[in-house]
């Protein structure tokens, strides 16, 4: 397996992660999130949540995945080991989450459908997720998402009106930061049709019937979902699809898009370049910053009218009272 000593992110970070963050933090009300976030410190009753209701992983408990995980942290020459947690959940799926002490969750779900090979694609994946620094604006996102209701509710619906953009912002990024970490898996395994069997049997491999699906079948049924926006009309599905047109948005893109920009990198001159050692070094190692700049005056604003809205319903609730 090929070692990248000193890589960068940003070597293999997709354009559409970097430009989606970049919207993201535009939005009015970020750094507001962004400060609220950090008060609350999220990350730690997960982690002690994880500690107590899950499988720590290490050389002595699930040694083999253990070994995995270690040779893709070489491999992707992330700095500091971050914690590898299985839990038992049927749910074909994995997770990254926390800044200060990230950690990895897999499912046993997943480990029942995988083979050694798959497991490590998932866990550079991953990987990749902690290295580009997304578990943390990932950590927000999920705050956000959990509280933009309650803020609606403290101010007679305009919470609701203010943080839609922004909810709409994080989905769009947390889909896009998918495509970097498929890169990353698809460093680390240095095997194409490996990365792209796990996303088929993310979509659904059944582990009884895995000898009669065919990866070659999965990618032609991905060039024909890409020959569905020929009809503008499918384009806008695919839109209200990803944004709550069946009563949820989707954190994900679908794995049958995921195989096709992964396709497009393989074959591309910067993907051979940095196989061949060619490639931007670290300088400080994977976490996105979420230090609150300066708010600007729209947000301000915004903050003023909800604090004054916010008295006039004291008022009217504490003259109701005296009435």
């Amino acid at each position: 397996m090929p070692t990248y000593t000193g890589i960068s992110s940003e070597a293999f970070r997709h354009p559409l992660d970097r430009q989606a963050e970049e919207a993201l933090r535009s939005v009015p009300g970020f750094d507001l999130i962004a400060s609220k976030f950090v008060e609350f410190v999220y990350e730690r009753p997960q982690y002690v949540y994880l500690m107590g209701n899950s499988i720590q992983v290490g050389p002595r408990q699930y040694a083999s995945i253990y070994h995995i995980f270690r040779e893709c942290i070489r491999d992707l020459d992330v700095l500091n080991e971050p914690v590898l947690f299985v839990a038992q959940n049927p749910q074909v799926n994995s997770y990254s989450l926390g800044q200060e002490r990230p950690y990895i969750v897999l499912n046993t779900g997943l480990l029942d459908v995988v083979d050694q090979a798959q497991l490590r694609a998932v866990l550079a994946h991953e990987l990749g997720h902690i290295k580009c620094g997304h578990p943390i604006l990932n950590q927000m996102a999920i705050w956000a998402m959990g509280v933009a209701s309650t803020i609606g509710e403290m101010t007679m619906g305009l919470g609701n009106l203010v943080s839609s953009g922004l909810i709409y912002a994080f989905y769009e990024w947390r889909r896009k930061a998918e495509l970097s970490a498929d890169r990353a898996a698809l460093l680390v395994t240095d095997d194409l049709k490996c990365v792209m069997q796990s996303m088929m049997t993310m979509a659904g491999v059944s582990g009884k019937y895995a000898s009669e699906c065919s990866l070659d079948e999965f990618i032609r049924q991905s060039e024909q979902y890409h020959n569905l926006d020929s009809d503008g009309l499918n384009q806008v599905y695919k839109f209200l699809l990803y944004n709550g047109g069946q009563g949820m948005m989707l954190t994900h893109p679908f794995p049958v898009e995921r195989i096709q920009y992964l396709r497009e990198w393989a074959t591309s001159e910067e993907y051979r370049q940095i196989r061949l050692g060619n490639y931007k070094q670290r300088v400080s190692e994977g976490a996105v910053e979420v230090e609150v700049e300066e708010s600007n005056d729209e947000v301000e604003a915004l903050r003023r009218q909800v604090e004054e809205l916010q008295r006039e319903i004291n008022q009217v609730k504490s003259s109701q009272g005296e009435s």
